[in-house]
């Protein structure tokens, strides 16, 4: 298991090394840039000069990546040229947001998802079933920025249900520790701000948890499947255990590695930054950040910085699914 580790764990320096340098390079090459954005209409051939000598890109791209790897290295990620804030801190401020609702999002997708593709498989061809491939196919199709201003249209203005966006009522006091509002409310025994921050998270979690929570339906249906055909399960039928033990030990056990694989590129995928998502509800997290490095002028420093956060997330839950591996299956161990 430790070779296991260690190897991953060069994999993922070396992953994050040359995704680096693919990025630093593409983001550089794209038309326009930073000073154009900057300057606008002040733009002139002196001022385009001196703004590309005081930002560093006058100098040769492999000059420019080392230097930036270097700070890199000392956890320093430069200062973002929109608002002119350390990189860190604008990040800092942003992911909280983004792992609040990624959370949630997972919690329904895998608290429904797994119950929900059993059943269907167990009751094969029955109503569930049907209403179960249905739904997920409903899911997977509808584009997620048109559910959002639907679930938006139904319940904030015609039933008043949920709050329309933000994380937070405006006006509301609450003491910020970890970034994470839901949190902070309980540890600062501020439970109206708690119970208000998660007000605000119910229909943005729903929104963003409905691909992979088809994903996962279709996923573990489809491995339960698999399973309930295989001679160990009939043996143990046959056997007379109790239909608790075989769905325990001998079906769901040996149909998640699947499922765990599926949960674990999902988790990557939403931590990574929902844009459309949270642009509709107006979170704040790293998709808005992302939208507005963009649209605010190219912000390579923020940009270059998310992209490699990203990455860097993708590879440790991909390592933490391959070890969970060895806890479900035994014969993973082993091997």
């Amino acid at each position: 298991m430790l070779r296991v580790i260690v190897r991953r764990l060069l994999q993922l320096v070396v992953t994050l090394i040359a995704l680096s340098a693919l990025i630093f390079i593409w983001l550089r090459n794209l038309p326009g840039g930073p000073v154009e954005a900057l300057l606008g209409e002040r733009a002139t051939p002196e001022r385009r000069a001196l703004l590309t000598k005081a930002l560093g890109y006058d100098q040769p791209i492999l000059v420019q990546y080392g230097k930036f790897m270097q700070r890199v290295l000392t956890g320093d990620f430069g200062n973002s040229i929109r608002t002119g804030d350390p990189v860190t801190e604008v990040i800092s401020r942003a992911f909280p947001a983004t792992i609040e609702l990624a959370v949630a999002a997972m919690i329904i997708a895998v608290g429904l998802g797994v119950p929900l593709g059993y059943l269907a498989a167990r009751w094969r061809g029955r109503s569930l079933d049907n209403l179960t491939i249905a739904g997920t196919l409903l899911g997977i199709s509808i584009p997620i920025f048109f559910l959002g201003y639907l679930l938006k249209d139904v319940f904030t203005q015609n039933i008043h249900w949920f709050p329309p966006s933000g994380r937070l009522t405006t006006g509301l006091d609450n003491t910020s520790v970890t970034g994470f509002f839901v949190l902070d409310g309980l540890l600062t025994r501020e439970f109206d701000a708690s119970a208000d921050a998660l007000w605000h998270l119910i229909l943005p979690a729903i929104t963003l948890a409905t691909i992979p929570l088809a994903v996962i339906v279709r996923i573990t249906r489809a491995s339960v499947l698999d399973v309930l055909n295989e001679d160990y399960v009939r043996t143990a039928e046959a056997k007379g255990l109790r239909h608790r033990t075989i769905r325990g030990r001998h079906i769901l056990r040996n149909a998640l590695l699947p499922v765990v694989t599926t949960i674990g590129l999902q988790t990557g995928a939403l931590l990574s930054g929902a844009v459309l998502t949270e642009k509709v509800y107006n979170w704040g997290g790293l998709g808005t950040l992302i939208t507005d490095s963009i649209s605010g002028g190219r912000d390579y420093p923020v940009l270059q910085a998310i992209i490699l956060l990203a990455a860097l997330v993708f590879v440790v839950v991909n390592l933490l699914v391959d070890l969970s591996y060895a806890f479900i299956d035994p014969r993973v161990r082993v091997r």
